[in-house]
């Protein structure tokens, strides 16, 4: 297991959000096994586009604004 920053664990809580809509759409009582090959690859793409945005996001709330 990997030890996730707290930046890290902040935006893992983000792209879960964005994922949950996704699964809203294909529904969440629909196994794994069943999805087919488009909806697995927009759930990777949804969790992986989610992760990097909240990481920019929480990288550029922590760095100091330039005074000119």
């Amino acid at each position: 297991m990997v030890d996730l920053t707290e930046e890290e664990r902040a935006a893992v809580t983000a792209t879960m959000k964005r994922v949950a809509l996704l699964m809203d759409e294909i529904g969440w009582a629909t196994p794994l096994a069943e999805l087919t090959e488009a909806q697995v690859r927009a759930l990777i793409e949804e969790a992986v586009e989610g992760f990097r945005e909240a990481m920019s996001d929480i990288a550029r709330a922590q760095t100091p604004e330039v005074p000119f």
